[in-house]
């Protein structure tokens, strides 16, 4: 068996390998990259955790408007029933989410009820379901989701 060795002449430059300037700026990329995935990873979740609490506001909004139309208010049944009024609540409930270790996150609901005319009969009810997201990056203070309707007698 015979071995053969290749030998370069004093001129030519090899070209095995990679310099330093090559491999720092490849590193550096591919560090921006992963950055980027990550950072898009962080931004999804935290939509997401936001999104999960702004549709759990609107349901207890809708609850609150739901219960304040399922008062009986009839004016002309002998003697009127009148259940609904003109009044207004606050409420404090939990959010429907999923919840981890304890981690509970409340909001309130402010049900108001008053009559936009007395003939016909007429009265709006709106409800605004106030939350704040907890922690992570979306921290810009309280938020609120309102809903609002009309109701008419024995509706």
């Amino acid at each position: 068996m015979r071995f053969v060795r290749c030998r370069t002449s004093v001129g030519e430059k090899r070209t095995h390998g990679f310099t330093l300037t090559e491999v720092v700026i490849s590193l550096g990329l591919a560090t921006l990259s992963f950055t980027g995935v990550i950072y898009g990873y962080v931004l999804t979740t935290n939509q997401a955790q936001w999104s999960s609490c702004s549709l759990a506001a609107q349901s207890l909004a809708m609850q609150g408007v739901e219960q304040a139309r399922a008062a009986k208010w009839d004016p002309q049944a002998w003697p009127p029933i009148d259940e609904l009024g003109t009044t207004n609540s606050t409420q404090i409930a939990q959010l429907d989410v999923p919840v981890a270790a304890g981690n509970i996150l409340y909001a309130t609901n402010y049900i108001s009820v008053s009559t936009v005319s007395v003939v016909p009969a007429l009265r709006q009810v709106r409800a605004d379901c106030v939350w704040r997201v907890p922690g992570g990056a979306i921290t810009r203070g309280c938020y609120t989701n309102t809903v609002i309707t009309l109701r008419a007698p024995d509706q």
